[in-house]
């Protein structure tokens, strides 16, 4: 899925939480945000959790996936950004190698992670058991050409974000939501008027309700 590479997230530890992929159903990849840790994104867990589910959390090296705002010129993201996105890569990779498809993966991110994350399926467009992406959007400058390859197949994406983040502008998200459905997600926004840079209940719930149903089937 990604090319092999060495960089600064590749000799990180990944927690895990929930059950053992052995025997779970399925899986979520939590990426954590700037100046925060794996340890941090997976106290989500007691919100969201649902039986059935593996979770595995990578930490970046420094606390950070790559040192600039998304916003930035690419090439002075690097190589932390292309670093994470092979970090992702390589959890998706195991995840499957233990028995849990991708149409069962969830990849969930807050700020700088869910960047990182709706970053990852576009340029490794394929059916995921869904994505979440809590106040993000894709990465680079506005003039970023999205002429991404590949399609999501109906994967279930959903976009939560205040329509005053200081670190998110609206317009990335909604950009970010158009890309989805031309790519063939099945898109969920929501604009949050005047919430903080955080997370609310009602993306937990949206979150939890998807959980429930990747292990119904």
């Amino acid at each position: 899925m990604t090319n092999e590479i060495t960089g600064p997230h590749q000799r990180q530890p990944v927690l895990t939480a929930g059950q053992p992929l052995s025997a779970a159903k399925a899986a979520m990849i939590m990426t954590h945000g700037r100046g925060a840790s794996a340890e941090d994104i997976l106290t989500l867990i007691p919100h969201i959790d649902t039986p059935g589910f593996a979770y595995l959390a990578p930490q970046a090296a420094n606390d950070t996936w790559y040192p600039h705002s998304f916003l930035a010129p690419i090439a002075q993201n690097e190589p932390g950004l292309s670093s994470g996105l092979a970090k992702l890569g390589e959890i998706l990779a195991q995840i499957v190698e233990a028995g849990i498809p991708a149409e069962k993966v969830i990849l969930l991110g807050f700020s700088q992670g869910a960047c990182l994350s709706i970053e990852f399926v576009a340029r490794n467009a394929r059916r995921y058991g869904g994505v979440a992406v809590l106040s993000g959007g894709l990465i680079g400058p506005d003039d970023t050409p999205r002429d991404y390859e590949g399609a999501m197949d109906g994967t279930p994406v959903f976009l939560g974000c205040s329509d005053v983040d200081f670190h998110i502008p609206l317009a990335r998200v909604q950009e970010s939501t158009a890309v989805m459905q031309q790519m063939g997600a099945a898109v969920t926004e929501r604009i949050y008027h005047g919430m903080g840079h955080t997370i609310n209940e009602d993306e937990l719930l949206h979150i939890r309700n998807l959980m429930k149903q990747l292990v119904a089937v």
